[in-house]
């Protein structure tokens, strides 16, 4: 993890925060971090499934080809649907939504385009992302970067924890999505920093489903 020196500010505040031996005055400093640089937000992580296998069976620039791919799907629907690209990092998509119902909505159309799409390639060009979702406290440094509790469960679902295609949401976030937004899913068990927590796998149907 590396803060690059885009903000003197926030470089002075991080040094400063390191240098600091009153506790007190710590505290003030990591204040003022979170006042100018934190907002409660929901983020959404995706990752692209079957890196290391298609990298070895075809090669690197195929798996690029698809990133790029990814990265022109899923762009305009998070940013259709009120998110912000905080951005994309090899083949994951790291992305903020001002509420959790935003996030799932978003999550399931993306699930549904790559559905699409997937009929109209050969298999071996055929994607399949993991979405994590997770609200909470987060820092944004940069505009480029997030740090905090919710980006870092919803990286671990949807990077670790979630098999390709599915979406899965922390049980805070779903419980501060309204009924009417008819986002249905099941309860899990999954564990994240050897801590054991509730989770939701989002249901979604896809268009083959949808005609049986």
């Amino acid at each position: 993890m590396h803060i690059q020196p885009k903000d003197p500010q926030l470089q002075e505040i991080l040094l400063n925060y390191s240098q600091e031996s009153d506790a007190s005055n710590r505290k003030k400093l990591e204040d003022a971090i979170w006042k100018k640089y934190g907002s409660e937000n929901t983020a959404m992580v995706l990752d692209m499934a079957g890196f290391s296998l298609l990298t070895r069976k075809y090669g690197i620039v195929h798996y690029l080809s698809m990133i790029r791919r990814m990265q022109m799907t899923v762009e305009p629907i998070i940013t259709g649907r009120g998110g912000r690209i905080i951005k994309f990092k090899a083949d994951n998509c790291f992305a903020v939504f001002p509420d959790p119902t935003a996030a799932a909505l978003t999550a399931i159309t993306i699930q549904h385009a790559f559905t699409a799409a997937n009929l109209l390639t050969q298999d071996d060009m055929d994607i399949h992302v993991t979405i994590g979702i997770d609200y909470g406290r987060i820092l944004i440094l940069n505009d480029d970067d997030r740090f905090g509790d919710p980006v870092n469960r919803a990286c671990k679902m949807g990077e670790d924890i979630g098999k390709a295609g599915e979406i899965l949401i922390t049980k805070e976030a779903m419980e501060m999505i309204p009924e009417e937004a008819q986002v249905q899913g099941k309860p899990i068990q999954v564990s994240i920093g050897g801590m054991a927590m509730l989770a939701y796998q989002i249901f979604y149907k896809t268009n083959t489903e949808e005609e049986l």
